[in-house]
């Protein structure tokens, strides 16, 4: 028997770059997760019997509201869902699952790289029957939905056992309780040498993957102890915890700090390697050297057809706007198109559906190939093995040959969390204004070329993003950016991305910090971020 519950409205339910998200105490209240997941499912209709995917990252409020959604399912005509064992999937796992099966979408219950537990951060995405993020014609819908929205539905039924592989039933619905990891990890067997990477293993490649305590943890050791052989105990904070142990998941030299100093070590393996909360972002550093992930998608394009699935060559490279350029230096050289979109994996998906793009990637450290139609954290590091294997070289005599062949792009972004909301858009408003005056002014060495919002026109359906962030370009190919992220849960975060190219020649052995003071002290007198915040440094760099 189909329930119809009341419902009114609430008015902060716009889906941000990766879904809704905020803290679990705004999700607890009475109707908030159902009227999204009805608001869902009433913007996207879905076919009756339609097959859908529900998994997460494990983080407090996950089970709650996964039960809460197979009834909503039920309710809606859904005919069949798949959910991960323990309600965990990890998001490209997600993303390859919904593919596999015909799904006509899921939803990923997570907040990514944000902290987790009762007092912290939780969120509902919802993907399409490609594996990718909802496009934005499918989120405004959603939204427009919630503003209006006066009922869900949802059937009596008792919780289903979410930790006991097997079918039930649910007024109708079939419920497949899947395992979490064995279709992506099968996957990720069809595309890499697992062979040669085994045999360096036993030649003694060594690593440390810090799993965060989110939901690689399981993915990695299947993957990397039991498939590929690295010893047990390689793989670090194993275990997915409802509050990733009181971490923050966000694999950065800040958050990974334990891995980021063992690297730096006398005792350091030959790679390091972490990834977030859901899976979908990486963090790279070899033996005494850090690769920022805009170097990383670089390198990983220059080595690609060292792995079996990219061995034929690459259709294209995409990368979001903020991301460094050095990746569009590998593609031409490799002679296929480079293509700048906007901040969000959504962008990438029209691309990769057509076949424009093979590798994508994020400075956020999110990597990923055309194998599913998200980021994916753990791909990345199986790509970086890979490569070592194939090449039997280190990471740092990897990078340093990729630097002396395509120049260095010195890159780091500076995030200043937690802003109120109208003093970051102030700020972002302020800036704009200035743009017309910019072109020609110095800023110490560097003469500002032009300044711009940027825009983006998607060559394959033709839509435009506009205000997608504001960009100040110097003469030499240097930059700074400003974009507000739409991936915090509360206030604003303002970040700030700092770029300086370095040909192939020139100083490529020099301090980053060094390298772009210029640019530091060009993006203050420019933008005003310590007078306009009160804040005199950045909460975290990367």
């Amino acid at each position: 028997m189909i329930q119809t519950i009341p419902s009114s409205p609430f008015t902060d339910q716009k889906p941000g770059t990766s879904g809704l998200r905020k803290k679990v105490r705004v999700f607890a209240q009475p109707n908030y997760a159902e009227n999204f997941i009805q608001s869902v499912f009433d913007a996207v209709s879905p076919e009756p019997g339609a097959t859908l995917v529900i998994g997460g990252d494990g983080r407090y409020h996950n089970r709650t509201v996964i039960q809460s959604a197979i009834r909503i399912a039920a309710a809606n005509g859904y005919g069949r869902v798949l959910v991960g064992q323990g309600g965990i999937l990890s998001t490209p796992a997600a993303s390859h699952v919904i593919r596999k099966y015909g799904a006509s979408g899921g939803l990923i219950l997570s907040a990514s790289h944000n902290p987790g537990g009762p007092n912290e951060d939780f969120g509902i995405k919802y993907n399409i029957a490609n594996g990718g993020p909802a496009p934005e014609a499918i989120t405004d819908a959603i939204f427009a939905r919630t503003k209006v929205i006066d009922r869900w539905l949802t059937v009596e039924a008792p919780d289903v056992d979410l930790d006991q592989l097997g079918t039930s039933e649910v007024a109708g619905m079939t419920v497949d309780v899947i395992d979490s990891v064995a279709d992506w990890a099968d996957l990720m067997e069809t595309l890499f040498d697992f062979p040669a990477i085994r045999a360096a293993v036993a030649s003694d490649l060594t690593m440390a993957f810090d799993a965060m305590h989110a939901v690689t943890g399981p993915y990695a050791i299947e993957v990397l102890e039991k498939r590929l052989g690295f010893r047990p105990g390689t793989v670090h904070n194993g275990v997915p915890l409802e509050d990733f142990g009181g971490h923050h998941p966000d694999p950065n030299r800040v958050h990974a700090k334990v891995l980021f100093d063992l690297m730096f070590s006398p005792d350091a393996p030959a790679f390091g390697a972490a990834s977030d909360g859901d899976g979908d972002r990486n963090l790279i550093v070899g033996k005494g050297i850090f690769i920022t992930p805009s170097d990383s998608l670089a390198m990983l394009a220059a080595n690609a057809h060292y792995a079996p699935a990219y061995a034929e060559g690459l259709a294209g490279i995409a990368r979001s706007m903020p991301t460094s350029a050095a990746a569009d230096r590998v593609a031409e050289a490799l002679g296929i198109p480079a293509f700048e979109t906007p901040t969000g994996w959504k962008f990438f998906g029209t691309l990769l559906d057509a076949g424009k793009a093979t590798i994508c990637g994020e400075e956020s450290a999110g990597t990923g190939s055309d194998h599913v139609r998200e980021k994916d954290g753990l791909w990345a590091v199986l790509l970086w093995l890979n490569i070592l294997a194939a090449r039997g070289e280190s990471v740092e005599a990897i990078a340093r040959q990729h630097w002396a062949k395509f120049g260095r792009n010195y890159y780091a972004r500076h995030d200043y969390e937690a802003l109120p909301k109208d003093v970051a858009e102030a700020l972002m408003a302020a800036l704009e204004a200035l743009f017309p005056t910019l072109p020609g002014k110095t800023f110490g060495p560097l003469t500002v070329e032009t300044a711009d919002s940027f825009s983006y026109t998607d060559p394959v359906d033709g839509s435009v993003s506009k205000n997608q962030g504001l960009r100040v370009l110097f003469v030499g190919g240097s930059r700074i950016v400003l974009r507000l992220s739409g991936t915090g849960t509360e206030g604003a975060t303002l970040r700030l991305y700092l770029e300086r190219y370095e040909p192939a020649g020139g100083t490529l052995d020099a301090d980053t910090d060094a390298m772009l003071g210029d640019l530091i002290a060009a993006a203050e007198a420019i933008a005003g971020i310590a007078a306009r915040t009160g804040r005199t440094a950045p909460d975290v760099i990367t």
